[in-house]
């Protein structure tokens, strides 16, 4: 079993599986349509074209780095300026980082390995806007979803692993599991079809869990220095 590891970061992404209209909204962690749609891009695949190859990948994910939420709008007028469109809300996830497994056949994601390191089109994290920062593709592993992402390092931003003094660090993760998993939920993220004519997006089935892995950047705490007991008698002895 292989599973291909990428590291999503950058200063804006947006990762929205319930954007409608003039409200854009972001998950809070990368979603698997936004995950193949970067390896689609990465291969040169244009948007007519079929995903069927891809819809047997399996996605976890797990949250470096959260983030935090940020709302930004936009305004437009009609090209002769007398018409104003609506005001739109655009949602953005600020400084956050993730780790993505992709678990496939290892000659599939060697390709996607290739793909990545020289893409074909630009590559951007839910929006063209978002383009990744940092080292996006850290390599092949073996191992499930499951076992990579409760093995590999930390990979948060190093001022964020100093600011947190535990030893050992919980983060959270979502991967895909089977349908009749307990406690799973059901999320329409399953890209069918990237076309502007006719997108289309199925049903898939997410677990959310926890892994605990150390801390890089713990420092245990200097033992504090032995001192002398104190013997309130010394000073009077020192006299004679």
């Amino acid at each position: 079993m292989t599973s291909l590891l990428l590291r999503l970061g950058a200063p804006l992404q947006s990762w929205g599986t319930s954007s409608r209209f003039v409200r854009r909204n972001t998950d809070r962690a990368p979603s698997k349509s936004g995950v193949i749609g970067l390896l689609a891009a990465a291969q040169g695949r244009r948007r007519t074209d079929p995903l069927e190859d891809l819809l047997d990948l399996r996605i976890g994910v797990r949250v470096e780095q959260p983030g935090t939420i940020e709302r930004d709008f936009q305004t437009a007028r009609t090209h002769d300026g007398t018409t104003s469109m609506p005001l739109s809300y655009r949602f953005y996830l600020a400084d956050a980082v993730f780790l993505v497994a992709i678990h496939g056949e290892p000659t599939l994601l060697e390709g996607f390995q290739e793909a990545l390191l020289r893409p074909v089109f630009p590559l951007f994290l839910g929006r063209r806007s978002c383009p990744p920062a940092g080292k996006l593709v850290q390599g092949l592993r073996e191992g499930d979803v499951d076992t990579v992402l409760g093995a590999e390092p930390w990979l948060a931003s190093l001022w964020v692993q100093k600011k947190n003094r535990a030893a050992e660090i919980v983060l959270d993760t979502v991967t895909d599991c089977p349908a009749d998993e307990p406690g799973s939920e059901l999320v329409r993220d399953e890209p069918l079809s990237f076309d502007p004519r006719e997108r289309r997006y199925g049903w898939r089935t997410v677990r959310h869990g926890r892994v605990t892995i150390p801390n890089p950047a713990h420092r245990p705490a200097p033992a504090a220095a032995a001192s002398d007991p104190l013997d309130p008698m010394a000073a009077f002895e020192e006299m004679f």
